[in-house]
C-alpha cells in the first residue's frame, strides 16, 4: 500500500535536478514564493499533456499569486523539451513555456516523494509515477498534497482555489467552508473566543443556530477583501 513519505507541515528536502532550464538546486529556485511541485508519469502521454497545457495557460494566475510551478516527469530534458512543443501545438499554448519541467528518468525523486502508484506497472513492470501535487509555503514546509492515480487528470482550477485558501487562511483566523471561492465568506476557527472575534473581525460575524445550541458555527465575511 503506497504512503505518502511526507506529512503535512515537513520541510520539503532540497534535491538538485536536471530540467529545462538547466540545473536547479530546489530550495534557491523557490527562494521566497509559494511554489507547486507537480509529478506525471511519462511524457508523450495524453492525460499528462492536457495538465501541462492546461497548468500553462494559468501560469499567469499563480504568478499573480506568487505561486511558482515545476513539474516533473521520467524521462530526459531531450524529451521534455520535444514534448513542450507537442503540449505548446495541441493545446494552443502561446510564447515562451512558462515553468521548468524536471528531468527523474531514474525515478529517484519519485520515490524519495512517494509519488508512484504500485497498483498501475509499466511495459518493464515498474509501477507508475503517480499525479502528486505538492503545495509548498515560502517556509519551505508542505501545506498540502493530493495524489491522483495515472488515469485521473487534475483540476487546475481547483489547485488556484485551495491556494487562495492556504493563503487567506495562513493570515487570518479564519477557515473556508465547503466549496468555498474567493470572495466567499468564512468561518472564525473554534480556537478564537468571541471576545477576541470582535477585535479580528470588524465587519461581524453571523452565528447560525443548531439543535445543540453550540455557537461554533460563525459566518464572517472574508477579511482580506
Amino acid at each position: 500500500r503506497l504512503k505518502m513519505s511526507l506529512k503535512l507541515g515537513d520541510t520539503i528536502p532540497n534535491f538538485t535536478a536536471h530540467t529545462t532550464v538547466g540545473e536547479i538546486t530546489f530550495h534557491d529556485w523557490v527562494g521566497e514564493s509559494w511554489a507547486i511541485l507537480f509529478s506525471h508519469p511519462n511524457d508523450y502521454t495524453p492525460v499528462c499533456t492536457t495538465e501541462l497545457g492546461s497548468a500553462a495557460k494559468l501560469h499567469s494566475e499563480f504568478t499573480k499569486r506568487g505561486v511558482k510551478l515545476i513539474a516533473l516527469s521520467c524521462n530526459d530534458v531531450e524529451s521534455h523539451h520535444g514534448w513542450i512543443k507537442d503540449i505548446q501545438t495541441s493545446q494552443g499554448v502561446q510564447g515562451e513555456w512558462p515553468f521548468p519541467i524536471i528531468s527523474d528518468s531514474q525515478r529517484e525523486l519519485a520515490v524519495k516523494f512517494g509519488m508512484l502508484d504500485p497498483s498501475v506497472q509499466d511495459g518493464a513492470g515498474a509501477p507508475l509515477t503517480a499525479r502528486a501535487v505538492f503545495v509548498i509555503g515560502p517556509d519551505r514546509k508542505l501545506k498540502l498534497s493530493i495524489l491522483y492515480p495515472a488515469s485521473t487528470g487534475r483540476n487546475f482550477n481547483e489547485i488556484i482555489r485551495v491556494i487562495d485558501s492556504l493563503q487567506l487562511t495562513a493570515n487570518f483566523s479564519v477557515a473556508t467552508p465547503a466549496n468555498w471561492t474567493q470572495g466567499g465568506d468564512c468561518m472564525i476557527v473554534p480556537t478564537v473566543s468571541d471576545e477576541a472575534a470582535r477585535d479580528k473581525f470588524p465587519k461581524g460575524w453571523n452565528t447560525i443556530d443548531v439543535p445543540s445550541g453550540k455557537g461554533y458555527l460563525r459566518v464572517t465575511p472574508q477579511p482580506n477583501i
